[in-house]
């Protein structure tokens, strides 16, 4: 038999004690090792409970950001309601909701002109905790710049070479919004230093991108960075004049998850329990317009919560919409991570009924979904006591 017990070869009484005092300590941290790393995954992977939550937009939409009272009033409606997470934008139109010392550097705004004077994140934050509220920064506008020239475009001119272009070399706007390069390597680092201000910086929960991070419109891609990318991979060859050519939308997407990569993991190391989540679009459109294939995203590990946005005025298209992520987009163990975008208003002009709001809660369950992300709050306090019926108190 060969003997097991530790072998010394010092002689002195002393040494030996300390060499198995040393012995004793490092047999412990090895066995504790295991499960220091799987607690610290464990508080990573997924909510504690599932997510009931709702988007706050910019002060246009909603009194929320008004004062501390008003955030403190919002938040104990929101919860009497049942919801228990709050996705507060935190970068709209080139304006943070926090002072970042990033925007003061790069064009002199260190926070939207409205919250002057206040730490808004700082104050959801610390209005959230007593009421044991989640709270995720979420960047709405992420690589666009500005819409319609309205406010951001301080960016573009502290910039210009950052701006993206299409295959006529002309300025990428879509739909009103004008465009970061969002392959650029030098943009990718502006978007994330915003990022880790918040994680440096802030006691979130998460940090959550949108249909705009990342993501760039599927006719940019143009730069003359972005083609020398595309030349040295593929032998000289220039990229397809055609922005929809699938080889070409595939390569550019890939781009993009790298850099999805690139945010977890360096969220990861900096809070290893705050949480990664996104907010895209419908797949395929999602890639096929934005360039964001985020099953991909779900698929390898890079996102904790993705609330994909199935905007659906009736049961029969939400139902359609939610089978598509079911049953073809994300597998049955990464279900946990899913909590569907569900319209709630569009201001005055839309209004999801009681009856369509239970429905689609409903539709969630029956496919294994626990949760759920409503745009936006404003449309709760109209549906409270509805709310209480779809979220009980324990």
């Amino acid at each position: 038999m060969i003997d097991a017990r530790p072998q010394f070869a010092v002689t002195s009484p002393g040494s030996r004690v300390g060499v198995w005092l040393c012995g004793l300590v490092a047999a412990l941290l090895a066995c504790m090792a295991p499960w220091l790393t799987a607690s610290a995954q464990n508080r990573a992977a997924e909510p504690a409970a599932p997510v009931r939550g709702v988007w706050i937009p910019t002060p246009d939409h909603t009194s929320f950001w008004t004062s501390r009272a008003s955030i403190d009033k919002h938040l104990d409606d929101l919860s009497a309601a049942g919801i228990n997470s709050v996705f507060v934008v935190m970068w709209n139109q080139g304006r943070t909701f926090y002072p970042s010392k990033v925007m003061e550097g790069l064009a002199g705004i260190p926070i939207d002109e409205r919250m002057k004077g206040r730490d808004p994140l700082r104050e959801v934050v610390e209005s959230a905790k007593p009421r044991k509220m989640r709270v995720y920064a979420w960047f709405e506008f992420g690589f666009a710049t500005d819409v319609r020239g309205g406010k951001g475009s301080e960016i573009a001119r502290a910039k210009p070479e950052w701006m993206a272009v299409n295959s006529m070399g002309e300025p990428l706007v879509k739909n009103g919004f004008r465009w970061l390069n969002a392959l650029d390597p030098a943009v990718q680092d502006f978007m994330l230093s915003l990022l880790m201000e918040v994680v440096d910086g802030y006691d979130v929960t998460g940090i959550q991108g949108d249909d705009r991070l990342p993501a760039l419109p599927v006719e940019g891609g143009y730069n003359a960075n972005v083609v020398a990318m595309y030349r040295a991979a593929h032998g000289g060859r220039e990229p397809p004049t055609n922005p929809k050519d699938k080889a070409w939308v595939q390569w550019r997407s890939d781009a993009l998850s790298q850099f999805m990569q690139r945010i977890f993991a360096e969220t990861r190391k900096r809070k290893p329990a705050m949480q990664v989540a996104m907010a895209p679009s419908v797949f395929p459109f999602s890639r096929d317009e934005y360039l964001q294939d985020w099953p991909a995203w779900v698929k390898n590990g890079w996102v904790d919560l993705v609330s994909p946005q199935l905007y659906r005025k009736d049961m029969l298209h939400y139902q359609s919409a939610l089978n598509a992520v079911v049953n073809k987009q994300v597998a049955a163990a990464d279900l946990h991570k899913v909590a569907p975008g569900v319209l709630l208003n569009l201001g005055k002009s839309y209004a999801a009924s009681a009856e369509l709001l239970k429905q689609m809660l409903e539709a969630n369950r029956k496919a294994g979904i626990t949760g759920e992300v409503f745009f936006y709050n404003e449309g709760v306090g109209e549906k409270g006591q509805v709310f209480r019926e779809l979220y009980p108190a324990p």
